[in-house]
């Protein structure tokens, strides 16, 4: 009797259960998320809701797994101008720029005629010890021929990665050789350096160029600065310029090796991302010695932190042009199918609390993407006073000097773009990346005779007697741009400059291009006699009127 009359309640408890359960619920939902909670949810059920429909009844079949891939980065380009979408395919080369190594064959090149050039074979790599050679064309990958107007750099770079330990193999057209030359190449990590010159501008100034901030990169600098320091260097220059940044973990450590103990570097802070502050430990091995950073219009994020933390800690002088202007903080996030999203989580901020990114609106910002054109109109590039601040913006370093925030860092010393010489047909010909090209087919072409030379000095001695311009001017009018004699003579040792340094790069690689070009560079001669003079140590602002009456 008693088992009958506990069945008949048994549905009852139930229902009151499930209510009760419901109840509970839906209090803590309301209470610990709150009324967003529900937007959201129904929000990306209308988004599945939709496919699904799509998928269900459109009038044509649909590849639902491209639509997807289409609608990701225009989700994402409605937040801000660096949220963004990376697909599978293309987040190992992403990834790898920032890494400090990738696995490959170890070879450099360039796509010209439909062929691929290899420019430099990566010293210890694959590819140098089967015996690849700077010069060799790629005809055939894996047995099949990989020439022609489909070939890209996208298609390359595919076919020649690959897992560590696998296996590719390469035929290779060889000057002087009638036939092909065949070698099996077993892939394997290839070093990807950050730090791309290190030396000695005279006998008391070091130079080092970083031209992004990598997982490696701060070990690369103490090697450097221990390169330096046994060089007895006295004052050095690090150069951002074109430096796009990287992880910023690597910016605070760099800096660290220069700013005294306690010494606030920057800290970001967010709506779900509370503030979290970066401070040097005191463990720095250059934190006495005279600094000089050289930044410009391409210098972003990293470089934007490492910049501001000198400049508002008094502890160099920044000279060149207004940085970028980039202060978001990206948290990367992969997904199962192996592509991944970089979303801003947080804004950073220099030691002084100003924020370095420049305004934007939520959406495709044209201005956004345009910002670097409408500095050039407005003459920021060659005028100090061309550069509008927002002087509400206004911060103050630990001596007091002002700064602003609201848009880059702006230099303590500006150095405009240099424009003597430049023309119409200088401008047309370097937009269309000619001098690129006749470098590199100028190297394929006299590779053996370059060979000889091993420094910049000596192989630029040998090509100031070959008449480069005038080859050149004949390469460009086969490429659409006709010669201009009066313009190319009034543009003449810009062109044979750009020249030079296109073949030194190819033949002795990045240091000697710098090398080559830091000879003459303004920016560089100018941080060179402020270290000389002994002012990279910002002086103490006089006091104003009305600071004085306080």
């Amino acid at each position: 009797m008693s088992t009958n009359k506990s069945s008949r309640f048994t549905p009852i408890i139930i229902a009151v259960s499930v209510v009760v359960g419901i109840g509970i619920g839906t209090f803590y939902t309301k209470h610990y998320s709150g009324s967003r909670l529900g937007i959201i949810n129904s929000s990306s059920n209308k988004l599945n809701a939709l496919l699904r429909i799509i998928d269900d009844q459109y009038v044509d079949t649909v590849n639902m797994t491209e639509l997807v891939e289409n609608a990701m980065p225009q989700i994402l380009a409605e937040l801000d101008p660096h949220s963004k979408y990376i697909p599978a395919k293309d987040l190992e080369a992403a990834n790898s720029e920032l890494e400090g190594s990738f696995s490959g064959i170890g070879i450099e090149f360039h796509i010209q005629d439909d062929t691929i050039y290899i420019n430099r074979v990566v010293k210890g790599g694959p590819s140098e010890k089967v015996g690849l050679m700077p010069g060799d064309l790629i005809i055939k990958v894996n047995d099949s021929l990989f020439v022609g107007k489909k070939l890209t750099q996208e298609l390359a770079l595919r076919k020649l990665k690959g897992k560590k330990g696998t296996q590719v193999k390469l035929s290779v057209k060889r000057l002087g050789e009638k036939k092909l030359l065949t070698f099996n190449i077993v892939r394997g990590d290839i070093p990807v350096t950050s730090v791309t010159a290190a030396y000695m501008l005279n006998d008391k100034v070091g130079y080092v160029n970083v031209n992004k901030f990598g997982r490696t990169t701060h070990i690369e600098l103490l090697n450097a600065l221990a390169m330096l320091n046994q060089k007895n260097c006295k004052g050095l220059i690090i150069d951002l310029r074109g430096n796009t940044g990287g992880f910023m973990e690597a910016a605070t450590r760099m800096v660290n090796e220069f700013l005294p103990e306690g010494k606030l570097i920057v800290y970001t802070e967010g709506r779900k991302y509370p503030r979290t502050e970066e401070f040097a430990n005191g463990t720095g091995s250059c934190q006495k010695l005279p600094i000089v950073v050289l930044v410009d219009e391409g210098s972003a994020s990293a470089s934007e932190i490492f910049a501001g933390a000198i400049q508002d800690n008094d502890r160099g002088i920044i000279i060149g042009r207004r940085s970028f202007g980039k202060g978001l903080v990206q948290q990367p996030i992969e997904f199962s199918d192996g592509s991944a999203i970089r979303l801003t989580i947080a804004r950073y901020y220099t030691p002084s609390g100003r924020c370095i990114q420049r305004p934007y609106v939520n959406g495709n910002d044209e201005n956004y993407e345009m910002d670097w054109l409408y500095r050039y109109d407005r003459g920021e590039f060659f005028s100090k006073d061309s550069i509008k601040l927002d002087k509400k913006l206004r911060y103050f370093t630990s001596l007091g000097r002002t700064v602003y925030g609201g848009g880059g860092i702006m230099p303590d010393i500006f150095v405009p773009q240099d424009t003597i010489g430049s023309t119409s047909y200088y401008t047309s010909t370097m937009s269309k990346g000619l001098d690129i090209l006749f470098g590199f087919k100028y190297t394929d072409q006299n590779r053996n005779k370059l060979n000889q030379f091993t420094d910049a000095n000596s192989l630029i001695n040998y090509l100031k007697r070959q008449n480069l311009v005038d080859q050149f001017a004949n390469f460009a009018e086969k490429n659409g741009i006709k010669r201009r004699n009066l313009l190319i003579r009034t543009s003449y040792k810009l062109i044979e400059k750009r020249l030079f340094s296109r073949i030194v790069d190819s033949m002795l690689g990045e240091e000697e291009f710098y090398r080559y070009i830091n000879q003459t560079d303004k920016t560089v001669l100018k941080a060179v006699e402020v270290l000389m003079k002994g002012q990279a140590f910002p002086a103490t602002p006089p006091r104003t009127n009305t600071q004085k009456k306080k």
